[in-house]
């Protein structure tokens, strides 16, 4: 059984990588090879020319790697995912999608944009906009480049150094951004293993498996390359050394934290709270939840709306406290129901009504069975529920 759920684990992360290359960009070349280039057509063929035939594809992409996700757990839960298969799975699941097309935003050539202004211009990216640049070939396929950079200067500094990896290849300078992000994954994932020791050694390869199979923590940070990974790993790491009492270490990690994304600043109270030694462990975890969630709702109603990727900024937490039933089927099926507001995209081919609509009806719908299916769930074992 084991070897079966894995293997069609990694068959549906294979059609993943697979399927990013529908979305890209009708104005980007990833590279003038013939053979290449005919193979990218036909891609594209499917992704903005076949709208129904993406959308279904799409949607039972989805539907795989929830199914194996959940099985996953199911297998972690029941101590049949042996350590040695879940890393053995986890480093093939990030190498596969290290080299996949970033399908589901374009937020990731803004990175490198700020960058190429910083290390390439020389300019400002505070000041200037990728407009004030109309000879530069990227403009051919970015979106938002009609204002400066939004991204805090920590980003943008760190960002500075895939870019000159690359070497003034494009097609390099996209690999490496999206290493940094496989690299984050993976560190993020090795803290939640050292703080789930360090807190009771207990569920530790449920508390990875949840984290690191979720699809849309796949999607969001290995295929669409956002940068919250990296922003989580710091406030991951400040509280793991928070546990180990290295209290300037910890702050240092938080305040670098905030330099990448000024969300984490909410955790704060966390920080001194543990620093203080006034609540225990696990209530710091849960004050970090509730804390993140908070900053989700706020951004969402002052900013865009909401956007999948803000679920980055508390699955990580979550982890911590997997064993609370209720909060693992909420989140599973909030993760899909997310997902699934890229449907109605890719289907329409923008996001102008009823796209709204349509993404707020599956946003209420799926947090309504992700309540029922927890119920449901409790209902059936009463007592084995537990908030640790």
């Amino acid at each position: 059984m084991t070897k079966l759920i894995s293997f069609g684990w990694i068959v549906s992360i294979l059609l993943l990588f697979l399927y990013s290359f529908t979305q890209i960009d009708l104005g980007l070349t990833l590279t003038r090879l013939s053979w290449w280039q005919t193979i990218q057509r036909n891609f594209q063929l499917i992704g903005y020319f076949n709208r129904p035939l993406s959308t279904g594809f799409y949607l039972g992409i989805l539907l795989l790697l929830f199914v194996f996700y959940v099985l996953l757990l199911w297998l972690a839960k029941k101590d049949k995912l042996l350590p040695k298969n879940l890393w053995w799975l986890i480093g093939l699941t990030a190498l596969v999608l290290l080299f996949s097309y970033p399908a589901f935003s374009h937020d990731i050539f803004n990175y490198i944009f700020d960058a190429k202004i910083v290390a390439f211009y020389h300019q400002n990216p505070y000041q200037v906009k990728p407009l004030d640049f109309p000879g530069d070939p990227m403009l051919g396929f970015m979106h938002w480049t009609h204002r400066p950079s939004v991204f805090p200067p920590f980003w943008i500094g760190l960002s500075v150094f895939p870019f000159v990896l690359g070497l003034g290849k494009f097609i390099l300078q996209l690999f490496w951004f999206k290493a940094i992000m496989a690299v984050f994954y993976l560190g993020t994932i090795w803290l939640i293993y050292k703080i789930s020791k360090a807190l009771n050694g207990k569920n530790i390869i449920f508390n990875l498996a949840f984290y690191a199979f979720n699809p849309l923590v796949l999607i969001e940070s290995l295929v669409s390359g956002h940068y919250d990974g990296v922003m989580v790993f710091f406030t991951l790491l400040a509280f793991y050394l928070l546990l180990k009492k290295k209290y300037f270490n910890s702050f240092l990690s938080w305040f670098f934290s905030i330099g990448l994304k000024y969300v984490s600043a909410v955790l704060l109270p966390v920080l001194i709270l543990g620093l203080m030694k006034k609540i225990k462990e696990q209530y710091l975890i849960k004050l970090a939840v509730i804390l993140m969630s908070l900053a989700i709702i706020v951004v969402t109603h002052w900013y865009l709306g909401f956007q999948p990727w803000y679920l980055l900024w508390v699955l990580p937490f979550v982890a911590f406290i997997s064993k609370n039933r209720f909060l693992v089927w909420f989140m599973i099926s909030f993760s899909m129901g997310s997902l699934l507001r890229y449907a109605p995209f890719l289907y329409y081919g923008h996001w102008n009504p009823p796209i709204t609509m349509i993404n707020l009806g599956l946003t209420i719908v799926f947090l309504g069975l992700g309540i029922l299916g927890a119920l449901i769930d409790i209902n059936r074992s009463p007592g084995k529920i537990s908030s640790s």
